[in-house]
């Protein structure tokens, strides 16, 4: 499902990450949540396991750069991590 209704506080509760964790990746261009008319960000499911990939990729070692640079190789979802 990928549509965005989610919000970041329950993107927060759903990953572990911290709510500026998550900006931060934002702002790297590694997650691209829609924005309401009131800047709310709104996630979907997929972002929701994006999110969960890009953090355990960071703590192996990558950086935001190695990330976004090889985004569809890096980033894909392994069906045998949740």
């Amino acid at each position: 499902m990928n549509e965005k209704v989610i919000s970041i506080g329950t993107v927060r509760e759903l990953t572990g990450l911290t709510e500026r964790q998550i900006r931060y990746y934002e702002e790297k261009q590694l997650i691209f949540p829609y924005r309401s008319r009131g800047g709310a960000r709104k996630f979907s499911f997929e972002d929701v396991e994006r999110l969960k990939v890009i953090h355990t990729k960071m703590k192996d070692g990558f950086r935001t750069y190695d990330l976004r640079r090889s985004a569809a190789s890096l980033l894909k979802f392994d069906s045998g991590r949740s």
